[in-house]
């Protein structure tokens, strides 16, 4: 019997009517014959009603005491969709992460999984019941609710789907949301984008990571590695959404599947460094310790001094720059400036690895429009263009139009090779 994770986002449970549809789509997957476990995050806006509850109380409130507040919100959630799925005449189980055996680190507020006990789900499943699992959250080893940070409760669905295998007898991760799948850009900020009916687990976590919202990049990282097949649907329409899968032969001929947008970037600038061997890991460490992700890394040399340059989300400016205070104290040499108001357009497609031509019409949809390009970053199948904020959204719609992802059913890119080399 098919094992098939159900996850359901804050919008898709936002209120008692939408709770009562998503447990209707529960019970037609289990009278299909397939065995189900759901997901569930936070109703709504609750997790931001909650961080303003505590600001009201404290103005730097323990990142301990602030899991403890936030994982409230998934708890209510689970509670009321498994009551749903009783009134449908299903049984079901409410579980928190740490019930359903969710091990993470001790990072509070960005904890990540260690491990997953699925003997308690297993348990359930095996009694014919459906676990209603929090989002979002797990335990530390000492015991302590931690909280998994931004895109918690889509990581915690693959990382179930993982442990519970369910590719291995034909089962599915499929994350429900309030978009119908994924699409060539961000259809509320490009009008004319295009949905796709499949992408590469290396595509998605490309889009994810450059700002595509849709899915989180450390979900697409659990389903690459694990081989778990994620299907990306609306959580109120039956409609097929999009399936992300390994790449395919095919896929190579699809030069761009699609462009995303980071807004909210600040850049810091450490100037005036030592030039020594180590410097990077001296700054990089720390940061990657508070488990702060950080985007494009750039390092230029004078003399016997170096600087680097390297964005961050807005959100995590002030921890970083604290970071990199008591280093430069450490040092007792350098400075830091901060740039905030940045944004990151990107373009993303397999087809980059034997195609050229990518770089020099992204490069010209925006010079045409007179968008400075503060710096540019490549991979084999990535090319990001950090542009001023203000300019980010008109230059996302110039980059997706120049590729023509809008033509079509939006499972393919017009754009053919113009000549010798990969850019």
């Amino acid at each position: 019997m098919p094992t098939i994770v159900q996850k359901f986002g804050g919008t898709s449970v936002a209120d008692p009517q939408r709770i009562m549809r998503c447990a209707a789509r529960i019970v037609e997957a289990r009278n299909a014959g397939n065995r189900v476990v759901v997901v569930v995050s936070a109703m709504g806006h609750t997790t931001d009603q909650l961080i303003g509850l505590a600001e009201q109380i404290s103005g730097a409130p323990s990142p301990r005491e602030m899991d403890m507040l936030m994982a409230t919100g998934e708890q209510i959630s689970v509670a009321l969709m498994a009551m749903a799925l009783h009134t449908l005449g299903c049984d079901a189980v409410s579980l928190t992460g740490a019930q359903a055996g969710i091990d993470t680190d001790a990072a509070h507020r960005k904890a990540r999984i260690s491990q997953i006990d699925r003997k308690q789900l297993q348990r359930i499943l095996d009694s014919g019941a459906v676990p209603v699992v929090c989002g979002f959250q797990g335990i530390s080893p000492n015991g302590d609710i931690t909280t998994l940070g931004r895109g918690g409760s889509d990581t915690t669905a693959v990382a179930l789907a993982a442990a519970l295998d369910v590719a291995a007898d034909g089962g599915i991760c499929e994350i429900f949301t309030d978009v119908d799948g994924v699409y060539t850009a961000d259809p509320r900020l490009v009008p004319n984008a295009s949905k796709l009916r499949h992408i590469s687990y290396e595509e998605m976590l490309e889009l994810a990571s450059m700002g595509a919202a849709v899915m989180h990049p450390r979900a697409v990282l659990f389903g690459e590695k694990f081989s778990v097949p994620i299907h990306v649907r609306h959580s109120q329409k039956p409609d097929l959404g999009t399936l992300i899968v390994p790449e395919e032969q095919i896929m190579e001929d699809i030069v761009v599947v699609g462009c995303a947008l980071k807004q909210d970037l600040g850049r810091i600038s450490l100037k005036a460094l030592p030039r020594t061997p180590g410097i990077q890991a001296q700054i990089f460490e720390p940061i990657s310790t508070a488990n702060i992700s950080v985007d494009d890394i750039v390092q230029t040399e004078f003399g016997d001094t170096t600087t680097i340059a390297f964005t961050v989300e807005h959100g995590d400016i002030a921890d970083v720059k604290s970071i990199c205070q008591a280093l430069i104290g450490q040092l007792g040499r350098g400075d830091i400036d901060v740039e905030v108001g940045l944004a990151k357009i990107s373009a993303v497609g397999t087809g980059m690895k034997s195609h050229s031509g990518v770089a020099s019409r992204m490069f010209r949809a925006l010079g045409e429009a007179g968008i400075a390009i503060h710096n540019i970053t490549t991979s084999e199948i990535k090319i990001s263009c950090i542009v001023d904020r203000q300019h980010g959204e008109r230059g996302l719609q110039l980059v997706h139009d120049s590729f023509g992802l809008s033509a079509g059913d939006g499972t393919s890119s017009p754009m053919q090779s113009t000549g010798r080399g990969r850019r």
